[in-house]
């Protein structure tokens, strides 16, 4: 009987790693592409509008908004509007600590 169970229990472990495993994949997949990634370390360092990253990343606002529709449909920013102007911001903490340490392996001096 407790082979039984510790079959089970193996098999409940491996289940559970599995699906953290996908949701590590999804997450890693979303981060996955240069713009979409650049956009993030600017959102690093606090809230901004659309317009304020189309200067800092120098690339039209449909190739932004697409970007910023991706992060947003995979939970990593959340936006709000004031007026005319839609801001976005870090939405996802694990989003601000992968950013900082993809910064300190790549980017710092």
């Amino acid at each position: 009987m407790a082979a039984d169970t510790d079959t089970t229990e193996t098999a409940l472990a491996v289940d559970e790693m599995t699906t953290r495993a996908t949701d590590a994949a999804a997450f890693l997949k979303a981060l996955a592409h240069e713009g979409r990634l650049m956009i993030l370390c600017h959102l690093s360092s606090g809230e901004k509008s659309v317009t304020e990253l189309e200067r800092l990343l120098d690339q039209r606002q449909a190739a932004v908004s697409q970007q910023l529709a991706r992060l947003r449909l995979e939970g990593l920013v959340t936006s709000r509007r004031d007026g005319k102007v839609i801001y976005y911001a870090i939405q996802d903490t694990k989003v601000s600590r992968t950013v900082a340490l993809v910064y300190e392996m790549f980017c710092k001096g």
